[in-house]
């Protein structure tokens, strides 16, 4: 059974959310304070979406110093399964753990909706249930979402293959880019696959009684991911 850290940060709102999608796929899920710096043998580690330390200076800014980054940078350069979900996104980015960052939405408004997403990259730990080109609809809820980087960076992006869902282009029925990232980019990776960035909630995507529920591919990939606890 995989061990799942969700990380607590104050502020963090998502939380609970977590813990319940990733107990729906029979992992062991638990929570770690953000002053702590152990894990607890933890194979998969979330950072969940909210507003760490209130957003203050920039989103994520703050968290990035917390205790426990330092042993999540540890756990993502040995190979160990890092996302980072709206809020996480943003720290992982503040972090190093991924390029780019996340600032202001384009039309300069808070957005919580549904939108459609395209898979692109489906080796990675948390999209290999999907096969690529696979459509999803996943909510958003977030004021600072757009994806931005220097155009060199974007370019490496694409060339290592690290972006891993973007948002469709406007169409019937289709909920398009809400924040006016750069190259309708919705989530991106490491080059190993190992840590990824989402500013969608697949964890608010699992249950019957939500809008959608394919978000639970997000999951479902998780948990067939082998651990570094069943490698050695």
């Amino acid at each position: 059974m995989q061990r799942v850290a969700v990380v607590r940060f104050p502020g963090s709102n998502r939380d609970l959310d977590a813990v319940r999608a990733a107990e729906r796929v029979g992992s062991e899920a638990y929570f770690v304070w953000h002053r702590d710096s152990d894990l607890q043998q933890a194979d998969v580690v979330i950072l969940p979406g909210g507003f760490s330390y209130g957003d203050y200076l920039r989103s994520g800014a703050i968290a990035r110093f917390s205790p426990i980054m330092g042993a999540i940078q540890r756990h993502a350069a040995e190979g160990g399964a890092v996302i980072g979900i709206c809020n996480g996104f943003q720290i992982l980015c503040e972090a190093g753990l991924l390029p780019g960052a996340l600032v202001r939405n384009a039309r300069l408004s808070f957005v919580a909706k549904p939108v459609d997403l395209q898979v692109e990259r489906t080796s990675t730990v948390f999209t290999n249930a999907f096969s690529s080109g696979d459509r999803v609809r996943v909510p958003v809820a977030h004021g600072d979402g757009r994806f931005v980087a220097d155009a060199a960076t974007l370019d490496r992006i694409e060339a290592e293959d690290c972006v891993v869902v973007r948002y469709l282009a406007s169409g019937p029925g289709v909920e398009p880019n809400p924040n006016g990232s750069e190259r309708n980019i919705a989530g991106i990776c490491n080059a190993a696959g190992n840590v990824v960035g989402l500013m969608p909630h697949p964890e608010n995507a699992v249950h019957p009684l939500q809008d959608s529920q394919t978000g639970q591919g997000f999951f479902d990939s998780m948990a067939a991911w082998q651990p570094l606890t069943a490698r050695h």
